[in-house]
């Protein structure tokens, strides 16, 4: 039988290329993907940090924004067939829990996880459970449908906030997730879309991109020169960092909204409640999104929203931990790892 070289996460950052059988068919309901490209999060690199600032068990294969074409399927699956292209919807939800029942999945309290929990995508072969993976049109670009799932979460999280076309938008955060919320709004409509950050790097990618204000917040005073650029503040403001809140009420105009969307869990700013409740504030937690996946899907489809405009860099498979590298380094906005 045929084997691939897979890299395999051994704990405290390492990752050990190992010789292995491709996956095969086990339970009904699977398939297996021969994988095209899996995009590096920032999952994968906190998983990879030493410390590890997310927990992952040695052994497993990581990454979960894939894009393959499925090879195989199991006897109970009728929702794709041998030849489609598909994407990963990595969190795999119980179903049973209370929180699932009351139709609230991303608080599902039994999941697991595609390139987590389980094996992943950052191998030539994934074998994963029909429910996690979504046809796409094969007209889609590659590396577009590879991002599709950190898409999906800036679809699921914007909802949350009501807005219209001119609203004003600040990101706090050019990373990755933030532009591909600044790229999520400008086609939504909105006036003006501003990001802010301390990295160069980030700033002046989100400057070629063609965002309309690109702030390092160490240079300027980010709540006078929001309200300089929109008038009166932010109508909507997003925390893709994490630890934010504070400044993210400060960006805000009066009765405008908020998005809490990054993950800091050791992070805990004490928060200004006056402001929040004096100025009319809104705020929305958002993890992951609930359902977003259908309508991420026709976005990608309708070519409206491209986010392959963030990859900078695509690395062949045994360069994985150099592409590790260049993310955490701010060398790279976004890498594909290539099959």
């Amino acid at each position: 039988m045929n084997t691939e070289l897979v890299p395999v996460f051994r704990g405290n950052g390492v990752l050990e290329v190992v010789e292995r059988q491709p996956p095969q068919l086990v339970a009904d309901d699977d398939v297996i993907v021969r994988v095209e490209a899996c995009g590096i999060c920032g999952t994968d690199l906190n998983i990879l940090a030493v410390p590890p600032a997310h927990k992952a068990p040695p052994g497993i294969v990581i990454g979960h924004e894939g894009v393959g074409i499925v090879a195989s399927v199991g006897s109970a699956v009728t929702s794709v067939q041998p030849g489609d292209r598909v994407v990963i919807a990595n969190r795999l939800t119980c179903g049973k829990c209370a929180y699932c029942r009351r139709g609230l999945d991303n608080q599902c309290t039994n999941y697991q996880t595609i390139g987590t929990t389980i094996d992943g995508a950052f191998a030539p072969t994934l074998r994963a459970p029909a429910r996690a993976l979504w046809k796409i049109d094969p007209s889609v670009p590659r590396d577009d449908a590879a991002l599709f799932e950190p898409l999906s979460c800036a679809v699921g999280a914007v909802k949350r906030a009501p807005f219209q076309p001119g609203d004003n938008v600040a990101i706090i955060g050019a990373g990755p997730m933030g532009l591909l919320f600044a790229l999520l709004y400008r086609s939504m409509g909105a006036g003006k879309v501003i990001l802010l950050d301390v990295a160069p790097y980030r700033l002046a990618f989100a400057q070629e991109i063609g965002m309309d204000a690109a702030l390092n917040v160490t240079q300027v005073d980010a709540p006078t020169e929001v309200k300089r650029l929109t008038g009166l503040g932010a109508d909507i403001v997003v925390d893709a960092v994490g630890n934010q809140i504070n400044h993210t009420i400060q960006l805000a105009r009066r009765g405008g909204q908020v998005i809490l969307f990054g993950l800091r869990p050791h992070d805990n700013p004490p928060v200004n409640q006056y402001t929040i409740t004096r100025y009319d504030l809104t705020l929305h937690g958002a993890f992951v999104g609930l359902h977003p996946f259908a309508q991420t899907i026709q976005l990608l489809e309708s070519r409206r929203v491209q986010p392959s405009i963030l990859v900078t860099h695509r690395l062949p498979l045994k360069e994985l931990q150099h592409g590790v590298e260049l993310m955490r380094t701010q060398q790279a906005m976004k890498v594909l790892i290539e099959m």
